[in-house]
């Protein structure tokens, strides 16, 4: 691969592999930009290596010499090594892996959760209700919403919104409240004083 770049030959402004993706959405991307661009196969193969990373050079670096004989056998040896990367599909059922921490805001839950979602495809308001009220941790809100189940998600949406608002007021009107100071930060400061009152 000794061969240099024409300088009529020009190679594909688009992101560097950095192998921690699938290669495939690279090689065809690569292949779409260079499809037109009447080249030979060491051109391409150049060209091709100017849009790696230096740790993914290392591996193209460490192949024995005259390995690679083509510029399709070198995209082949790319998919071979880096495949393990490749994306993976995820369904419906994986949302229900999704849960509020503890002492995790409901406005955050609701953010990380609608997060996940945007990664699954065609998925089903039925399974987006679902997951999300089974995420929720015990207190108020889950109570509720246990109550008088959603009838859609945006009844769901609006009906956490109303409880996000109503705790963040309430919040806001404590008189020791202050920025990075939560409810629960509280709570935890008069636990060990119960602890102490109950010692003789």
């Amino acid at each position: 691969m000794k061969a240099k770049v024409p300088r009529n030959f020009k190679s594909p402004d688009m992101d560097l592999y950095d192998r921690t993706t699938d290669p495939k959405h690279h090689l065809s991307n690569f292949k779409s930009r260079t499809y037109l661009a009447e080249a030979s196969d060491a051109t391409r193969c150049k060209a091709f290596l100017t849009t790696l990373t230096k740790a993914v050079m290392k591996w193209f670096d460490s192949l024995p010499p005259r390995s690679v004989t083509s510029f399709d056998d070198l995209l082949r040896k790319i998919l071979m090594r880096f495949s393990i990367q490749k994306d993976k599909v995820k369904h419906a059922p994986s949302l229900l892996g999704v849960k509020q921490e503890v002492g995790e805001p409901l406005r955050d839950y609701m953010e990380r959760f609608n997060k996940a979602c945007l990664e699954i495809q065609d998925l089903p308001t039925e399974a987006v209700i679902m997951g999300l009220v089974n995420g929720l941790r015990e207190g108020p809100f889950s109570q509720s919403i246990s109550k008088r189940h959603p009838t859609s998600l945006s009844d769901v949406q609006e009906r956490a919104e109303k409880y996000i608002n109503m705790v963040e007021n309430a919040r806001l009107r404590e008189p020791n409240w202050r920025p990075g100071h939560s409810h629960l930060s509280k709570e935890k400061e008069r636990e060990p004083k119960k602890k102490e009152e109950i010692v003789p």
